[in-house]
């Protein structure tokens, strides 16, 4: 990141923040206070403002990366798996659940991140916006999945990961990307290209499944290479800019 210093950068990012977050919604952070699993002794963690009060007349460039926290998807990786054992397996049980609700639910990451572009804009309306977009996590091919197996997706059935990839996950980042497209003023960074040889399934994997051995619970969230990777592109991006 040296060719950066270009930049003075300010970062107000904050893990499982929403698109609301960034626009004008406070977040109460998690940091690493999840009982039993781990506690923090600094929680109770103080709320932080929206994101977006860190920009003004003056930025030349924001990054953000956002939308998988609206989607819910957090919510849908841990339901998927409690079905999928219960079916043994079989067939698509999270889908039959809940398929009906996707569509809305990519409807308002739309909308809403259409809303959160307009603000960013509105804050700073000379910088460049690069919306990043999401890293691939589930091969092409789902049956090289190993059902069970929780350093990748546990007991998710394949036919409920076919349905993830190509009604979930690829949808969101479309959303994100055609929002992106309706303004001047913002460029989509792609990371599903670049990431496809590397999902959870394959050996040389950029993003973890629910467990790193031997006891990290990583919860499906890039390795050390996948944010790499995402740096690389965020990189070039911004350089681009200055051109």
């Amino acid at each position: 990141m040296r060719r950066l210093r270009a930049f003075e950068l300010t970062n107000v990012s904050c893990g499982a923040a929403t698109i609301d977050n960034v626009t004008d919604t406070r977040q109460d952070p998690i940091g690493r206070h999840m009982p039993p699993i781990s506690e923090d002794p600094d929680y109770p963690f103080p709320a932080v403002p929206p994101q977006s009060e860190a920009v003004s007349s003056d930025t030349d460039v924001i990054t953000v990366g956002v939308g998988g926290n609206t989607l819910g998807f957090a919510g849908i990786l841990a339901e998927c798996p409690q079905l999928g054992g219960e079916s043994g397996g079989k067939g698509t049980p999270c889908k039959d659940a809940l398929g009906d609700g996707i569509l809305a639910r990519l409807k308002t990451v739309r909308q809403d991140y259409d809303r959160m572009l307009e603000v960013l804009h509105e804050r700073a309306p000379h910088a460049k916006i690069l919306a990043v977009g999401y890293p691939a996590i589930i091969p092409g091919d789902a049956s090289s999945c190993s059902f069970g197996d929780l350093t990748q997706f546990g007991t998710i059935t394949q036919g409920d990961l076919d349905w993830l990839r190509d009604d979930v996950l690829e949808p969101l980042d479309k959303a994100i990307s055609d929002s992106t497209g309706t303004q001047d003023a913002a460029d989509f960074v792609d990371l599903y290209d670049s990431t496809r040889p590397h999902s959870v399934c394959d050996d040389r994997k950029w993003v973890e499944g629910f467990v790193t051995l031997p006891d990290q619970l990583s919860f499906v969230h890039p390795n050390a290479l996948g944010h790499r990777n995402a740096a690389d592109h965020v990189e070039e991006a911004m350089l681009n800019t200055l051109g």
